[in-house]
């Protein structure tokens, strides 16, 4: 699930990520960052970021922690310490000026863009309400597409655990990722290296390969 606080007026490129009816975030022209933010600060630095202006992504996962009198429902980062943000890098003071923001991810000095698809696939994780978890970051393994569902066409990693097909999906930058249980029978390999013959996708029956 994600949430977002603040919505400004009068700025056309600014949306709520769920808002986009055609999966776009409109605005081409603009990149996405990682901004490292205060531990426990995430939800209200996003909200901070979105009142001056700018498209702040929270994606969270839905947490129910038991107690022996009730239950209580918690929305927690999927990526803790970090705020995703668009905007242009000549706009990047006001954006690390921003209360709770530390800095924004760099390599060699410069603040480097998260490919639109990593955020994209991201974004409908979060909006899926798809229950997700945090995964170790993976290097290697099959490739594999969705094909149906709120997450059809989302390309990631398959991986298994007690007898459960998940799909890995990174941010390579900040080499992090979360998985999500999928359906064997709604997937399809992407060919190429790793996905070859030994490999987790062809332990199981009937594959099918995606062309």
């Amino acid at each position: 699930m994600e949430e977002l606080l603040c919505k400004p007026e009068g700025r056309s490129c600014m949306q709520n990520a769920s808002d986009s009816s055609d999966g776009s975030l409109g605005c081409s022209s603009l990149a996405w960052y990682a901004a490292y933010v205060k531990h426990q600060h995430e939800r209200k630095t996003a909200g901070l970021l979105q009142c001056k202006g700018f498209e702040a992504l929270l994606p969270q996962q839905k947490v129910v922690h038991r107690w022996k009198d009730r239950n209580k429902t918690l929305y927690l980062p999927l990526f803790p310490g970090y705020v995703f943000v668009r905007g242009d890098l000549q706009q990047k003071v006001q954006i690390v000026n921003t209360p709770g923001v530390f800095f924004l991810v760099e390599s060699q000095g410069r603040a480097c863009a998260i490919p639109l698809q990593e955020i994209e696939a991201i974004r409908r994780l979060a909006v899926s309400g798809l229950p997700a978890q945090s995964h170790p970051f993976l290097t290697s393994g099959d490739r594999v597409q969705i094909r149906s569902g709120p997450l059809a066409g989302v390309v990631g990693i398959l991986t298994g655990f007690k007898n459960q097909y998940r799909v890995v999906l990174s941010i390579e930058l900040l080499r992090k990722a979360v998985s999500v249980v999928v359906e064997r029978n709604n997937l399809d390999v992407i060919p190429g290296p790793g996905a070859q013959g030994g490999s987790l996708w062809q332990e199981s029956r009937g594959h099918r390969v995606f062309a």
